[in-house]
């Protein structure tokens, strides 16, 4: 075979890395992009400073968590008003806003443990206050990124953010713990309050972003949550990627069995539970890294089908398996099932629903994409508690693709979704 000229290899290679193009395409994009980057690092080691922080305060584990639920029960009730308010105002006012709120809470963790400041109540109170910020910050700036791209590039902006979300969550505990462990609690939450001036860089330099009405006209008065709901209600494409997800992450979500795996299957110990913990990140960030090809696909509804099937395939094997290595590795498949999901899934969002109700849907996906894998979580202990872990894992799998088939047969328009013409 004739070698290949050299110049065809990096273009070859490409195909299958990430797709930059939005990155150099767009400078709204790119700074919006490192600012998000920068500042989700930060957050992810501030929240595990604050686990820290509480455990140091109070010797007690039920304390330590009461501080993800004091994370989301205020991510989920303001989820969905934050989505109404990214649909009633400027966006970018909106995102500098809860950016500029996030970063002052920020520094009153580093003033309060600056003055060693022992109260438990206050981090509590910070926690829930960021996640109000979070829950008003995200549908607004996930809305602005379709008004900075054009449509064909959504794929790989997606993949991009999904990149950074899940690169964030595996290496920002481990910075977290590397600073607090050298020079204390303050210097994560100050590195924090330095990561979200890069992101209100990002938003500053942004234009005006008022939601449009499909005639391209300004918005009108106030944005309902329920006109919202009802919205999505009528929208089969749409309504159809949040069943698919609640399929994967409530009927086959076996994080919360970790711990009893670990030992039961495997032998191991709290070092083997870290390992199947960070399986699905480090699937879900090679399939980041190598999601080149996913600009190419157009029939996202078809794709959204065919990824949810692969986490709930991987899942079920994954609780047959009684080898650690084989167990690793296909939890890593199915983190890389879902990350193929979510990009298909958001482009969706973003593609399909009309300008003046992005965000309100972004508000929707926010709640179930953090109610979903809880509540995933209670379902298969209570499952495990009935049986034994292996049938919950192995049901959960298998319910999770009877979901799927269910799915598309019933509705088989939606395999037939085209990006080129995007129906909701």
């Amino acid at each position: 075979m004739p070698e290949a000229p050299p110049a065809a290899r990096p273009a070859q290679r490409t195909r299958y890395l990430a797709d930059i193009t939005p990155l150099r395409r767009s400078a709204d994009f790119r700074r919006l992009w490192v600012g998000n980057t920068l500042s989700w690092v930060g957050q992810q080691m501030t929240a595990l400073a604050v686990s820290l922080q509480v455990y140091a305060i109070t010797g007690s584990t039920f304390s330590v968590g009461l501080v993800g639920l004091c994370s989301l029960v205020p991510l989920i009730a303001a989820g969905l008003y934050g989505g109404a308010v990214a649909d009633t105002v400027d966006r970018r006012t909106l995102g500098l806003a809860s950016s500029s709120g996030a970063t002052l809470l920020s520094v009153a963790l580093a003033v309060a443990a600056l003055l060693d400041l022992r109260q438990v109540w206050l981090l509590y109170t910070v926690v829930a206050l960021q996640s109000v910020c979070f829950a008003m910050n995200s549908p607004a700036r996930s809305a602005m990124i379709p008004k900075l791209l054009a449509p064909e590039q959504l794929p790989a902006a997606n993949a991009l953010t999904s990149l950074t979300t899940n690169l964030g969550l595996m290496g920002g505990p481990m910075l977290g713990g590397a600073v607090v462990g050298l020079w204390g609690f303050q210097a994560a939450y100050l590195i924090d309050v330095v990561s979200f001036a890069f992101a209100l860089y990002a938003m500053w330099r942004l234009p005006s972003m008022r939601p449009e009405q499909s005639d391209g006209r300004p918005g009108q008065g106030r944005a309902s949550v329920r006109g919202g709901l009802r919205f999505l209600v009528t929208r089969p494409n749409l309504r159809i990627t949040f069943l698919a997800d609640l399929a994967a992450m409530v009927l086959a979500q076996p994080r919360a069995l970790f711990p009893a795996i670990a030992g039961l299957w495997y032998g191991g110990d709290t070092k083997t539970v870290g390992l199947l913990v960070a399986a699905p990140a480090v699937g879900a960030v090679l399939g980041g890294l190598f999601s080149g090809w996913l600009g190419r696909i157009h029939r996202h509804g078809l794709a959204v089908l065919l990824s949810v099937a692969g986490w709930g395939a991987a899942v079920t094997v994954f609780g047959l398996s009684r080898n650690l290595w084989l167990g690793l590795l296909f939890l890593g498949l199915a983190g890389c099932a879902d990350s193929i999901s979510a990009v298909f899934r958001t482009t969706m969002l973003q593609a399909a629903t009309p300008d003046d109700m992005r965000g309100r849907l972004q508000g929707v996906f926010i709640v179930v994409v953090a109610g979903g894998p809880r509540l995933g979580d209670f379902l298969a202990g209570s499952a495990a508690d009935l049986a034994s872990p292996s049938w919950a894992v192995v049901g959960g799998g298998l319910a999770c693709l009877a979901a799927i088939a269910f799915i598309a047969v019933q509705w088989r328009d939606f395999a037939r979704y085209d990006a080129r013409s995007p129906q909701p």
